[in-house]
């Protein structure tokens, strides 16, 4: 009788084994179940994140405003009818300017430049086509007047 016992117990025992660390087994399948929770969950954080991009990428497609709204806040621009203007507290110290931080993305949004200003009354708007000409008009001079200053030190 103890030996059909004793049998019978490692029979429950090799049973039980696949059951808990087998291929199919209660630890496997809890495991897997972790890594199904993990991966739900970062695809629900992705999932908002491309929604957002979609929500971005429509508004730049199909109006103009988020455009705008980039060109004012990351590059610094303004329309032809408007003057920049920017108030400074005098006794504060300016912030660092994350364009010359390494490391830093380069987005100026939010931040105050620490450049002094300068007002311009009536500011005139240019095409490109006429700002070349004068960037061309200004090197011609810079070239006759180094010419000059060439021509002056080798008459001495």
């Amino acid at each position: 009788m103890r030996l059909v016992t004793v049998v019978l117990v490692l029979l429950l025992v090799l049973i039980q084994y696949p059951l808990w660390w087998g291929h199919g087994g209660w630890l496997r399948v809890h495991e897997l179940q972790q890594q199904l929770a993990q991966q739900t969950e970062k695809n629900t954080n992705l999932r908002l994140r491309n929604e957002r991009v979609q929500g971005e990428v429509q508004d730049l497609q199909s109006g103009t405003a988020a455009v705008e709204e980039r060109a004012r806040y990351e590059m610094g621009m303004v329309k032809d009818s408007e003057v920049f203007v920017q108030f400074v507290s005098p006794n504060t110290t300016a912030p660092v300017n994350s364009a010359n931080v390494p490391g830093m993305n380069g987005s100026t949004r939010g931040q105050v430049s620490a450049a002094p200003l300068r007002v311009v009354p009536n500011p005139v708007s240019r095409s490109k086509q006429e700002l070349r000409d004068l960037d061309k008009k200004a090197q011609k001079e810079k070239a006759a007047e180094a010419k000059k200053k060439q021509q002056a030190g080798a008459a001495n």
